[in-house]
């Protein structure tokens, strides 16, 4: 099986190398962070000392990062594809802008390395399970190549385009993911102000028109569903803060091309709202913008 150099080991990607590992990969991992090193050790990967150490054998270099600054800090400033063997395919799956994607694409290119921009969806919950939806951009040959390694981490590999594409793909479903995310808690709200029970509600929902994947999976009411964030205090899942980091990504990206997401900037704003100055709220998942609605309900 092959070596993999696997870079950041948080929520997503830490599940991410313990699946590969579990699949019989040569995992070689690293993070800054020592819980997350213990963890991908116990998992079955090769914890080493630094992202060099990660990449040095590796066949696949995979990142997970929080940002696009730290993507291009790590692979161009700090200059990690110097690190990286001939015939290495690297591939970023952090939800980073396209330009950065594009960035470090030329970056890999100039050094003869094929890069593949592979952004995900699905969560926590799916990296856990191996069921992430991976969105490539890049070369055909190279979304084939990497195709067996994303399958033991995810269900689905989709080409995109060109590099930047994948990242491309990712901004427009966590737009996507936001409004709906919105819409659905504004509504569980009005059924309960009106005193409709939430899980009752959701049941006519989800059999109805205004079915949804955040009302089918991911429930924003606590007590309707188990296994979500909103089952226990909005703790774990995807954090607010990601979601405005995606959200102000979708919208350079609009502003770039002139494009109209008026739902989308007022999705940003709202979540901008919700999370206010209080960084514990940031760091909740971010299905807990029903929260807000619950407020403006008590403040009337």
């Amino acid at each position: 099986m092959a070596t993999i150099g696997f870079i950041g080991l948080g929520n997503m990607g830490g599940p991410m190398a313990a699946n590969l590992a579990a699949k019989g990969f040569r995992v070689r991992a690293f993070d800054l962070v020592e819980a997350a090193r213990q963890r991908a050790q116990e998992a079955g990967c090769e914890v080493v000392g630094d992202p060099r150490e990660a990449v040095a054998e590796a066949e696949f270099a995979i990142t997970m990062l929080p940002s696009g600054p730290i993507v291009r800090d790590l692979w161009i400033e700090r200059d990690l594809l110097s690190a990286v063997p001939a015939g290495c395919l690297v591939i970023d799956c952090s939800t980073v802008a396209p330009e950065d994607s594009r960035a470090l694409a030329r970056a890999a290119t100039e050094r003869g390395l094929a890069f593949l921009d592979a952004p995900v969806s699905g969560g926590v919950a799916a990296a856990a399970a191996g069921t992430l939806a991976f969105m490539c951009g890049g070369e055909a040959a190279d979304v084939e190549r990497a195709r067996p390694v994303l399958l033991a981490m995810g269900s689905r590999v989709f080409h995109a385009g060109g590099h930047g594409a994948g990242a491309a793909a990712k901004l427009c479903n966590n737009l996507l993911l936001a409004i709906h995310m919105i819409g659905t808690a504004e509504a569980l709200q009005l059924g309960v102000d009106n005193g409709l029970d939430p899980k009752v509600l959701s049941e006519i929902m989800r059999a109805s028109s205004g079915n949804n994947w955040s009302l089918e999976k991911y429930n924003p009411y606590p007590g309707v569903m188990e296994g979500v964030p909103a089952a226990r205090g909005y703790q774990g899942g995807f954090a607010v803060d990601l979601m405005l980091k995606d959200l102000n990504l979708a919208l350079d990206a609009a502003r770039e091309r002139g494009s109209a997401v008026p739902m989308g900037a007022l999705a940003r704003n709202l979540y901008a709202l919700h999370r206010g100055a209080d960084p514990e709220r940031g760091r909740r998942d971010f299905s807990s913008i029903l929260e807000l609605f619950r407020r403006s309900a008590k403040s009337l």
